[in-house]
């Protein structure tokens, strides 16, 4: 993918999705996966990465200082913190705490400013967006 869009100059940025040991599916540390895929890709780079269905207490310990986090642009995290089989298998999304969710992003923008890509993924609705929006915006 990541070839065929620089063939196209098109920018394309990379999500990965973190378990609840903090590594992706595959074993990987978010940084090792952003390091390999920088590596491997070469002259065809993602504009940048982002992180996705995964609530904040899956992915924010995965966030190793270094200089490879600025690569890391965008968070759009999962309501609940559920393990994703245990939300597959309730046969509905979770809401989880709008409240807490938008506090817990909040809080990462502060400690990342250069994080400038914000939304939501699986259970989040209108209520989440706004936390996030609201917490966000105050910490900026």
């Amino acid at each position: 993918m990541l070839r065929a869009a620089a063939r196209l100059g098109a920018p394309l940025y990379v999500s990965f999705t973190l378990d609840s040991d903090h590594r992706l599916k595959s074993g990987a540390s978010l940084k090792e996966a952003i390091k390999t895929t920088d590596a491997e890709a070469s002259d065809a780079k993602p504009a940048f990465y982002g992180i996705n269905c995964s609530h904040p207490l899956e992915f924010e310990p995965a966030l190793e200082p270094g200089d490879w986090i600025q690569r890391v642009r965008c968070l759009r995290p999962n309501a609940s913190a559920m393990e994703k089989i245990a939300l597959c298998k309730i046969g509905h999304l979770e809401d989880g705490d709008p409240v807490d969710l938008g506090e817990r992003m909040g809080a990462l923008a502060r400690r990342y400013p250069h994080i400038d890509v914000w939304g939501g993924c699986c259970g989040t609705w209108d209520r989440h967006l706004s936390e996030i929006a609201r917490n966000v915006r105050a910490a900026r």
